[in-house]
């Protein structure tokens, strides 16, 4: 018998018990079940800051130290590369704007189709 025909069978008889009890106990039911649900604690709003940081809280509670470590530690090797090749990119492109710069070429050469490749080859020497 699974959880939910038990539940089924259990309602059924409390239902069919029901009728049975004089009015004087059904009232007093009914005045307990109304207490009750009146010091039922009410849904508060949050913020959706307050929401997210016991969102955090609760998902962090079985962490380790250990693990927080190594998740930090991931991150931050993840931000340093994520820098490191934005300034490798930026010294790049500062040696093509400066060899351009330095020198007299015409503008004819600045449309050619291979000085792209040209500014890629001297870039690396």
């Amino acid at each position: 018998m699974n959880e939910l025909h038990f539940a089924f069978k259990a309602r059924q008889h409390l239902n069919r018990g029901l009728h049975e009890l004089p009015p004087s106990t059904q009232s007093r039911l009914q005045a307990a079940r109304e207490r009750a649900l009146a010091r039922q604690k009410l849904a508060v709003h949050q913020s959706i800051l307050v929401a997210a940081g016991s969102f955090v809280q609760e998902h962090t509670e079985g962490l380790h130290l250990r693990q927080i470590l190594v998740a930090l530690a991931l991150v931050l090797g993840v931000m340093f590369y994520a820098y490191w090749q934005a300034d490798r990119s930026i010294a790049e492109l500062e040696v093509i704007d400066s060899a351009l710069l330095a020198d007299d070429l015409p503008i004819a050469a600045f449309t050619d189709r291979g000085f792209d490749a040209w500014l890629k080859s001297s870039a690396s020497h």
